[in-house]
């Protein structure tokens, strides 16, 4: 249920609203507006009596939300989401562009990709210093190692960060270091991970499971806004299906299907949809068309003596390519 306030309500009859539904044995999440602040109520299992809440000073109305996911979806919140970071803005415009490599292996060899991505207009350094691999003898990451690289990254480039929180083990390590937080796809629905991203001072950018549906990526994403933290950004990065001509399925279908039921922007990781660099660049047009708020695109300068996901790498010369592309679709 959604508690919507009057527009002329204080900050002290919020809080008196917050206080009632506590008492009847649930949460209340405040939701400013561009005109009013709305209540969301969560931890319900069934329907909430509102004779008690319509009653108290400052409330104009409660509107039932049919969503499993309540503060993730449009019934609460209409408008887009637009997630702010220093000059970054990321949902309901124009598309950011998030690209490195997929693992930082040295100052070097990230900061020689930084440069490169920064030249063509990336605004976000992607890079990971932990990385879950599906075999434990892989390259794991260099760990805070990598993060200390990253922050000089950030020193010199002037580029955001993005990097991912693998367990609770780093995710505080991360959060010292990053502007964004990734949960990656294997981690989608480790819950004690979500909540404790919930509880961080950073944007999260969640990626969408293997086999996830829509709505199970939706259900992780309230996870997090439930904690606290309500800047979320959802990543479509391909599911498992019967094709093997590609690493992944690209759903590009998700990105308008959850534009209409969620305000949460979204974005796209082509590079492990495709697992092919030539295949990235068209996957990348589609996701532009379609609406996608943006994109994360592996690039790295030297793919064939990459420690993790050369084959699907661009060139920075071919992201180069794939930047002047993604202008000519946004006019």
């Amino acid at each position: 249920m959604l508690v919507v306030m009057k527009n002329d309500a204080t900050e002290a009859e919020v809080q008196a609203v917050i206080r009632e539904i506590e008492n009847l044995g649930y949460q209340g999440i405040p939701i400013p507006g561009a005109e009013r602040t709305a209540v969301c109520i969560v931890g319900n299992k069934g329907p909430v009596e509102d004779s008690r809440l319509l009653a108290l000073p400052g409330v104009k109305e409660t509107i039932r939300v049919t969503k499993a996911y309540k503060l993730v979806s449009r019934e609460t919140r209409p408008e887009p989401t637009v997630i702010t970071i220093g000059d970054v803005k990321i949902g309901g415009g124009k598309p950011v562009i998030m690209a490195g490599p997929c693992a930082v292996e040295s100052e070097e060899q990230a900061l020689t990709i930084a440069r490169q991505v920064k030249k063509y207009g990336a605004q976000v350094f992607r890079g990971g210093a932990f990385k879950p691999r599906t075999s434990p003898y892989s390259f794991q990451g260099l760990g805070e190692k990598g993060l200390k690289i990253l922050e000089r990254v950030r020193e010199e480039t002037g580029l955001l960060i993005i990097t991912e929180a693998t367990d609770h083990v780093n995710i505080g390590l991360v959060e010292k270091y990053a502007d964004i937080i990734q949960i990656g796809a294997r981690n989608m629905q480790n819950y004690s991970l979500l909540r404790r991203a919930g509880r961080a001072s950073k944007p999260i950018l969640l990626k969408r499971g293997f086999a996830a549906t829509i709505e199970e990526l939706l259900m992780s994403a309230e996870y997090i806004m439930s904690e606290g933290n309500s800047r979320v950004i959802l990543c479509e990065r391909g599911i498992r299906t019967f094709a093997d001509n590609t690493r992944n399925t690209l759903d590009l279908s998700a990105i308008p299907a959850i534009k209409e039921v969620s305000h949460l922007p979204i974005i796209v990781d082509p590079s492990h949809a495709a697992g092919l660099r030539e295949y990235v660049i068209p996957l990348s047009k589609g996701a532009i068309a379609v609406g996608a708020d943006g994109l994360l695109v592996e690039v790295h300068h030297d793919p064939a003596q990459a420690l993790s996901d050369g084959r699907q790498s661009l060139y920075p010369e071919q992201f180069g390519e794939l930047m002047t592309a993604i202008k000519r679709l946004n006019g």
